[in-house]
């Protein structure tokens, strides 16, 4: 939501929402970075699951990307993420997630370096309708060794395809957990990042073991 100065001025003086004040029980928070690509709905899941109201960069599609955005399969989409969304969901008293979502353009990938500095892992959002564009952005969190699971977003037109075929199309070891998604509602996409917190606790049990 945008705001112009005199509602600026007077959320300064009215101070932070109670909602957006940390809760005091907090001992611990962890960076999750939400990625994708373009159109998958990065924005859509920040948006739903944030506890405070979200940071977004989005902005309206101009002239400047035609030729150079793919917007194959999202043509009716008319904004884009130019830099990134920020939210918070607190997973219990103690645990709160920071949430960081993805530019999914090319052109914008040059900002995933210090989004990922810190992030203890991921999620990728994937469209089933337009897989391709999920491939350069498993290959980058691969090439960095950042963990991830892979949330299927359940758009109403995409197809339905069993998780092992998913899994051999996005070229995915079997550790790797595929989970449904559908990016517009809270309790989806929070079950998705309990998915990602259950795997990082397995790897890290793992490790530990080894």
């Amino acid at each position: 939501m945008d705001f112009n100065g005199s509602e600026q001025a007077a959320a300064l003086e009215r101070g932070p929402r109670s909602e957006d004040v940390l809760p005091e029980t907090a001992t611990a928070a962890v960076k999750v970075v939400i990625v994708g690509g373009f159109g998958v709905g990065k924005t859509t899941l920040v948006g739903s699951v944030s506890e405070i109201r979200p940071l977004t960069t989005e902005e309206t599609m101009t002239q400047a990307g035609v030729g150079v955005d793919d917007t194959a399969g999202v043509a009716s989409k008319t904004s884009t993420t130019v830099a990134m969304d920020f939210g918070r969901i607190s997973i219990n008293e103690e645990l709160v997630l920071y949430l960081f979502g993805t530019p999914g353009q090319e052109r914008f990938w040059f900002l995933w370096r210090g989004l990922f500095e810190g992030a203890l892992g991921a999620v990728v959002l994937v469209d089933t309708r337009r897989l391709e564009v999920s491939f350069d952005v498993l290959g980058r969190l691969e090439e960095r060794g950042v963990p991830f699971v892979v949330a299927v977003n359940s758009f109403p037109d995409a197809p339905r395809y069993p998780v092992a075929e998913l899994r051999g199309a996005l070229d995915l070891p079997e550790a790797v957990p595929i989970v449904p998604c559908d990016a517009r509602d809270r309790a989806s996409s929070r079950d998705v990042l309990m998915t990602l917190m259950r795997y990082l606790q397995t790897l890290a049990t793992t490790q530990e073991a080894s």
